[in-house]
């Protein structure tokens, strides 16, 4: 079989976009991308589009989004319409997520400041305590 110009074989879009091999596949198994065909030895040839959609994978993974969730996204792309609406209200939803981690954040860094101002202070420190900065508040609150 004569491989097509607009097509690639697996280990040339491998080398080209720095996706791995295996990576790919992976990607294939989950229906992230689809080779449009195969050679007589059984290599995956790949559409050029191929490169636009691992760049939209791996950017959106950078984003925090999940590959069930850019699957989701490609679904809707390759039945002709835009993810738009889906994506923006993903992205909506994962500002509110990192919001709410800064914050338990917050709370975490006033908990390890209290822990590490205070733990010198303590005059009588129990036996069974194997660290009174971290078990020191613990005790009083027992």
């Amino acid at each position: 079989m004569l491989v097509k110009e607009a097509q690639k074989q697996i280990g040339l879009v491998a080398k080209e976009s720095g996706v791995p091999i295996k990576t790919i596949r992976y990607y294939e198994e989950l229906g992230l991308l689809k080779a449009s065909n195969r050679t007589e030895g059984g290599f995956r040839l790949f559409d050029l589009d191929i490169f636009a959609r691992l760049n939209f994978i791996k950017r959106t993974q950078r984003l925090g989004l999940s590959l069930l969730e850019i699957k989701e996204f490609l679904d809707i792309h390759d039945q002709g319409d835009l993810p738009c609406d889906d994506i923006k209200t993903k992205l909506e939803d994962k500002v509110l997520e990192i919001d709410r981690q800064i914050q338990q954040l917050q709370i975490l860094k006033l908990e390890l400041g209290g822990l590490l101002s205070g733990w010198e202070t303590i005059s009588k420190i129990p036996e069974d305590i194997i660290c009174p900065i971290i078990e020191s508040a613990e005790h009083s609150s027992i």
